[in-house]
């Protein structure tokens, strides 16, 4: 498995990890033997499965931990799943959109904000443009000009 964070090892410090198979709408919770770090995937050795044909069925599983065993973020630090869904105005207090998704770039995440009447486009989640995140008010104030 090649978890989606920035600290994949975070993943192997739960005790339970929540499954659920690509074909299926229901989450299972599953109890963790052991995991580690091999590269950029996480091996792990589940309780409830025995052998390789039985991993083998868990092969495209979403891997989830339910949010309240996750610690609180870090001052100025968001979970991305609290950034979806927030307005995105610029300094000038035009809208610029919503926050559909985050990706990672490789040197920094960056913000997917979509408006129905201009698509979508992509803000560095960086100091330099972010000015300001208002969780409270779901809102991220950006440098950012309309016409980027």
């Amino acid at each position: 498995m090649v978890p989606w964070s920035q600290d994949p090892a975070a993943l192997a410090g739960h005790k339970a990890w929540w499954l659920k198979k690509p074909d299926a709408d229901v989450w299972r919770e599953t109890m963790i033997v052991q995991a580690r770090l091999q590269g950029k995937a996480l091996v792990a050795e589940l309780e409830d499965v025995a052998s390789r044909e039985e991993a083998a069925l868990l092969r495209g599983s979403e891997v989830a931990v339910p949010r309240t065993r996750l610690e609180p973020p870090a001052p100025d630090e968001y979970y991305w799943s609290d950034l979806e869904g927030m307005e995105v105005v610029n300094r000038s207090s035009v809208r610029l959109g919503r926050v559909v998704g985050l990706i990672e770039s490789g040197a920094h995440p960056l913000l997917r904000v979509a408006d129905e009447s201009i698509g979508e486009r992509l803000i560095p989640f960086v100091a330099a443009h972010i000015d300001r995140v208002d969780a409270m008010a779901r809102r991220i104030e950006v440098d950012w000009e309309a016409d980027y």
